[in-house]
């Protein structure tokens, strides 16, 4: 079976995995490059994978390659992403796939008329618990509550951005792939901490049919939290996503006479997973499976809910 030649763009925390799960996929994938700016990543790039080429710039092994994972820092997204595109190589990138409805709008203009993959990295759409629960969210009888909590203690990284691009993306895009009724309006606050970017946001998203979202999400918090509940007249679901847990409680006693049933869900390699959908995609000739509109209607909702906490207003969504 022929391979997909690949590069990976970026050796820092992140890109480091994605590197092993090039190397893990070696039926489907030739590791052609990694590209790195800098000196000290350059050095570890080729100790830990010697066989790989290290260049400082993409341009020099564009031609050696069919297809690259952008693992760069989010502000590098736009312009990487699109120079690949103009290249006709297949594109993997990491969450978010840009900074903002415009640079997204840009990048889905290149994008009409190349015959290529593109990925995007929303990792946390890969977990067990959702299939678990698909079906029951899918029956959920408006009008409901759900609320979503994923803050952690401050550990440094991801700082060229806002705690909104970085961790609230994740649960923006798990609103719109869990759940029947989309996004109206958006009303958020946050705090800046640590950093002179918002570090901590609360997030209100007023869905179709009465239903709300409340999001909270921080990077300096005393413990970490990652969890989603659903309140609705049947009862109440929760998923603690740090423990793999999923409780439920319906409006009636269970069998057992107990008021509250909990099961384990396993816990998955999400990045080895978005590899092997990627590599099938391209050599399949595939839909991706989470594709450029899937990543701008998460950059749409990060958007609105900048503007918002940025305005203290409440902000219209207008997805596409």
């Amino acid at each position: 079976m022929k391979k997909v030649r690949v590069a990976v763009l970026g050796y820092g925390h992140l890109g480091k995995w994605h590197c092993q799960k090039v190397e893990a996929h070696k039926d489907m994938a030739e590791f052609v490059a990694i590209v790195e700016k800098f000196p000290a990543g350059q050095e570890s790039a080729r100790i830990n994978h010697p066989q790989v080429k290290v260049v400082s710039d993409i341009k020099e092994i564009i031609n050696d390659i069919d297809a690259a994972f952008v693992v760069t820092p989010t502000s590098t997204h736009f312009e990487l992403v699109k120079y690949l595109l103009e290249n006709n190589k297949h594109v993997f990138c990491e969450k978010p796939i840009c900074s903002n409805d415009e640079e997204g709008k840009a990048l889905a203009r290149i994008a009409a008329d190349k015959k290529v993959v593109l990925q995007v990295g929303h990792s946390e759409r890969f977990h067990e618990a959702w299939e678990k629960l698909k079906d029951k969210f899918a029956k959920l009888t408006p009008p409901y509550t759900v609320r979503m909590n994923r803050v952690a203690p401050f550990k440094g990284r991801a700082t060229d951005v806002d705690v909104v691009q970085d961790l609230a993306i994740h649960d923006l895009d798990l609103v719109l792939h869990l759940f029947k009724q989309k996004p109206l309006r958006i009303t958020a606050q946050g705090q800046k901490i640590r950093t002179n970017n918002w570090d901590h946001a609360n997030i209100h998203l007023a869905l179709e049919d009465e239903c709300h979202v409340f999001l909270v999400v921080g990077r300096n918090a005393v413990k970490e939290m990652r969890d989603v509940e659903v309140i609705s007249k049947d009862g109440m679901m929760m998923v603690d996503l740090f423990t793999n847990k999923i409780f439920e409680a319906t409006n009636t006693k269970y069998e057992d006479g107990t008021f509250v049933k909990d099961q384990d869900y396993s816990k998955r390699d999400h990045l080895l997973l978005e590899h092997k959908y990627f590599y099938d995609s391209v050599l399949k000739s595939n839909p991706a499976i989470i594709g450029l509109r899937d990543g701008l209607n998460a950059v749409h909702l990060v958007d609105c809910t900048l503007k918002s906490m940025e305005t203290q207003k409440t902000i219209q969504v207008n997805l596409g």
